[in-house]
């Protein structure tokens, strides 16, 4: 494990500048909502400088260039490092829309014109963008974890920083994304790795609650996942922007939060192997003002002191791999990018992300930063679908199909990702079938002999999306956040039903709302007819292409022609329940149907609905 790990961040350091950063997150606002000041900002950055028994925590992340409260006005942050020498990796948000990113710009714009190289000779980087690739994956949608962005925005935005701040005294700074490390190593997402010059990875463990997560495995998870992000970043440095363990709040499956077990992580994961080697901005300094968040992660209370809670001196730590604890962690890695749906993201309840946006005083909105303006949150394209800001967590999730191999004289790089196909139990058909297609009018219930065809109750959302094209046979068909069904596409998507759904009924529906229905989707349909629905003999992966799909185990049919406003039932009958099913949806006649699968109102797309 430690062999492995260790040829990681050589390489990671490798490209990086020799000067290696440590701080901490730093969000807008306070626990209240209230704007986190210059005063404030001052006096963190003074006081991490002095934490005692710690060193060298000179360097602060932000999430947002604008002032909370206000439009376009540069962060009072940028004035209190300047007066305390903080150097920072700014923030741009990246889910606010054009209209929210020309808005930071204009901040980030105003500040280096005002400031100078007072300001850019601090700045490390610059992010565009925080878990936005994340947020609108179905997982993201499912927690409410707020609007995101899909890759090719953020690599647009991107660029656009770049051009932005050529010219200026911040000409050539590093411009990147953060983003939660499952976001980064699936494949869907690699366009923003090749515009990125670094890549901001956030990870926690202690939220990694449908695996084995006690502190003791801590360490094994944070650099499994460290090393798999590495392995995809195409040699960009790879930095720390988030990780950490909280000091109370809830008991997440086997993690627990406590004062001993954040010193254990910070000692294990800081100091035995990130500070000094990585540029690392831990979570976090202070969450806690005026009020205590659940769970709080907080290095100091409620009361700003540059006496931490607990030890941060990184005595008598020790890097030896008989000193730390050795977790088994293969499942924890497995497909990440592989079952999934929407580019790879399975919902576990596993939140990876965003403490940082959801709690403390180092908080930012999950929607967007405060006073960006109510254009800057209007979807204009597939790509830029949001979800709504109404919780401000975010998650991770755990599939089958990835293994990060652990090699005690090291790994060659191309074996840390090991594509194999799932050890799932054959699929069956279900045991009653509706042999007609039934369409029903918009939210209206299904036939007897089958389940509600809204999703009123239980339902089963796809956990990958596999479109293989006939005219690229060969080509694997990787994840999509989109079904897309046409005359040489066809879009197979995969169910995991539990064995909590045994004994019940499950049926397979289609939902096409009105366009002006949707809240957070869009879909583009031209040309007549329906599509067929084949349940096939054996799941897929984001490997499978049109020439390796597996046999047709039973055919479902399907409606003939294909509107909005309507919701079409194709089977029913008995849960295959602890199966993973899969289904490919193929067009008739000349239909052509692109959609991003989402439920928030109103649904759209293929889902199992349980009774």
């Amino acid at each position: 494990m430690l062999s492995s790990t260790l040829i990681t961040l050589a390489a990671s350091l490798s490209v990086a500048s020799a000067q290696v950063y440590k701080g901490f997150n730093y969000g807008a606002t306070n626990t209240d909502n209230s704007p986190i000041t210059e005063s404030q900002y001052q006096n963190d950055f003074s006081t991490a400088q002095k934490l005692v028994g710690a060193s060298g925590f000179t360097s602060g992340r932000l999430y947002t260039s604008i002032q909370a409260g206000t439009i376009d006005t540069y962060t009072e942050a940028f004035q209190a490092a300047i007066n305390t020498k903080t150097s920072l990796l700014l923030g741009l948000w990246g889910s606010g829309g054009q209209a929210g990113l020309s808005n930071e710009i204009t901040a980030l714009q105003a500040a280096i014109k005002n400031f100078g190289s007072s300001l850019t000779d601090l700045i490390v980087g610059i992010s565009v963008g925080s878990e936005d690739l994340y947020r609108i994956s179905p997982t993201g949608i499912e927690n409410m974890s707020g609007i995101g962005a899909g890759p090719d925005v953020i690599s647009n935005y991107i660029g656009q920083v770049k051009s932005a701040i050529a010219g200026t005294a911040a000409n050539g700074k590093p411009v990147g994304h953060v983003d939660t490390w499952t976001a980064w190593i699936n494949g869907s997402n690699d366009a923003v790795i090749a515009a990125a010059d670094f890549i901001g990875m956030d990870a926690y463990p202690y939220f990694q609650n449908t695996m084995t997560n006690p502190i003791a495995d801590g360490y094994s998870l944070f650099f499994d996942a460290y090393d798999a992000t590495v392995s995809v970043a195409g040699g960009k440095p790879v930095w720390v922007t988030e990780t950490g363990w909280p000091i109370s709040g809830a008991t997440e499956n086997q993690a627990v939060p406590s004062l001993q077990n954040a010193k254990t992580y910070w000692d294990q994961v800081g100091c035995g192997r990130l500070f000094g080697q990585v540029n690392t901005w831990w979570y976090t300094l202070q969450d806690a003002f005026p009020t205590t968040p659940s769970p709080s992660f907080g290095v100091v209370g409620t009361t700003l002191s540059d006496t931490p809670l607990y030890d941060l001196s990184c005595s008598g730590v020790s890097t030896s791999a008989s000193d730390i604890p050795s977790a088994s962690v293969t499942a924890a890695i497995e497909s990440a990018t592989a079952a999934s749906a929407q580019a790879g993201n399975v919902g576990t309840g596993q939140k990876i992300g965003s403490g940082s946006e959801a709690q403390g005083q180092n908080a930012g909105s999950a929607s967007s930063p405060a006073g960006t303006s109510p254009a800057a949150q209007q979807q204009t394209s597939a790509t830029e679908t949001q979800a709504p800001a109404q919780a401000l967590e975010s998650t991770i999730f755990s599939t089958k199909g990835v293994t990060i191999t652990s090699c005690p004289g090291g790994c060659p790089k191309e074996s840390q990702l090991q594509t194999e196909a799932p050890t799932v139990p054959p699929a069956t058909a279900p045991t009653t079938l509706i042999t007609k297609t039934s369409v029903l009018p918009s939210a209206s219930a299904a036939s007897a002999s089958s389940c509600l065809a809204s999703l009123s109750g239980t339902y089963e959302y796809p956990h990958l999306i596999v479109p293989v094209d006939k005219t690229q046979p060969d080509k694997a068909g990787g994840t999509s956040y989109n079904g897309t069904i046409s005359s040489t596409i066809s879009s197979i998507f995969n169910f995991d039903i539990p064995q909590t759904d045994s004994g019940k009924t499950c049926t397979l529906v289609f939902l096409l709302p009105q366009q002006d229905q949707l809240t957070t989707s869009v879909f583009s349909l031209s040309g007549s007819g329906g599509f067929d629905v084949a349940q096939l003999s054996s799941p897929v992966t984001e490997q499978t292409s049109y020439n390796t799909v597996s046999s047709v185990s039973s055919d479902l049919g399907g409606p003939e022609s294909v509107t909005p406003g309507n919701e079409y039932v194709i089977a029913s009958g008995s849960c295959a329940a602890s199966q993973r099913i899969s289904y490919e949806v193929t067009a008739t006649g000349s239909l052509d149907l692109n959609y991003f699968q989402d439920f928030n109102p109103s649904p759209i797309g293929f889902y199992v609905t349980v009774c």
